[in-house]
């Protein structure tokens, strides 16, 4: 075994929930059709692209998630890019309770999964792979087809939800 490891105290979850907090991510909403056919859906920060050739993305889920298993039964889902302005719809999706997500929320059908055309972006996916690590499974989707719209993103950083400042989004701009 490695010296340095065996000497590594033990590690705690509170340790790495700490850690966790400070990496900044993109803000998304996974929907699928539930079970019941209805839609079903929930807010993920642990989201990213995979490959263009042939163009794939993973999201990582709870593996008691609802949605992880009508995901598995329906073997489809779509995955959102929530704008700056969307904290509000992020946090309904975010909510432990099944129900009422959708409740007012306007959403199409695309391929029989529900779409949230308000958004900045959005992927229909097939299911590809799925495999769990830990007390979460990483969920690999075949990018089926995407809408690509307009607006900054929102970013769930340190336990709160984030957007770009004034002169990020001006030295982006200049770089462009």
């Amino acid at each position: 075994m490695n010296s340095v490891y065996a000497a590594a105290p033990e590690l705690g979850t509170e340790a790495c929930r700490s850690l966790y907090r400070k990496l900044a991510a993109g803000v998304t909403v996974v929907t699928t059709c539930g079970l019941d056919g209805e839609p079903q859906g929930l807010t993920a920060s642990s989201v990213t692209t995979l490959s263009l050739r042939p163009p794939m993305m993973l999201v990582c889920l709870a593996t008691g998630s609802g949605t992880l298993a009508a995901i598995r039964t329906r073997r489809a889902f779509a995955i959102h890019l929530l704008r700056a302005e969307q904290t509000a719809l992020a946090a309904a999706f975010a909510s432990s309770s099944g129900t009422g997500k959708f409740a007012g929320v306007e959403f199409q059908w695309a391929l029989g999964i529900p779409v949230l055309p308000g958004t900045m972006g959005w992927a229909t996916c097939a299911l590809a792979d799925e495999r769990r690590y830990g007390d979460h499974s990483v969920v690999v989707g075949s990018v089926i087809s995407v809408s690509d719209g307009k607006g900054e993103p929102l970013i769930w950083h340190d336990r709160r939800f984030r957007e770009l400042s004034a002169r990020e989004r001006r030295d982006a701009f200049a770089e462009n």
